[in-house]
């Protein structure tokens, strides 16, 4: 089973950037995979933030396009999302997760990491 380890959250100020990792393990064919970033809100559910393909096509949420950057280093099985112009409404609990396209893309998956909280003052 793939192990997913994300990390990098804190607190900033509105208009602050960080940068989040997502390291995976457990399985030969991560490179090959899609990877995703979501986030869920208190008491909202989990939505897709950014995913990125093993060829390196990304696919952005309108509420972050032009301000959040997905990449990944598939020699170290890792994805980043780099924040700028961070907002209040962007504060959440942000998890990784991969798979095929059309899984990433819908979330459905059983299996989360502990996820990485990221809070924006105003």
């Amino acid at each position: 089973q793939v192990q997913l380890v994300e990390s990098g959250g804190g607190l900033v100020q509105a208009g602050g950037s960080l940068r989040l990792s997502c390291a995976a393990s457990g399985s030969s064919f991560l490179r090959i995979k899609t990877m995703g970033w979501y986030r869920q809100a208190p008491g909202k559910r989990r939505d897709l933030v950014a995913a990125i393909t093993s060829g390196g096509t990304t696919t952005y949420a309108d509420s972050v396009k032009g301000r959040f950057s997905i990449s990944r280093d598939n020699a170290k099985n890792t994805v980043y999302l780099q924040m700028n112009s961070l907002k209040p409404e962007d504060t959440a609990v942000y998890y990784c997760n991969t798979g095929d396209f059309p899984s990433v893309i819908a979330g459905s998956f059983d299996r989360w990491g502990q996820g990485t909280q990221v809070t924006v003052s105003s």
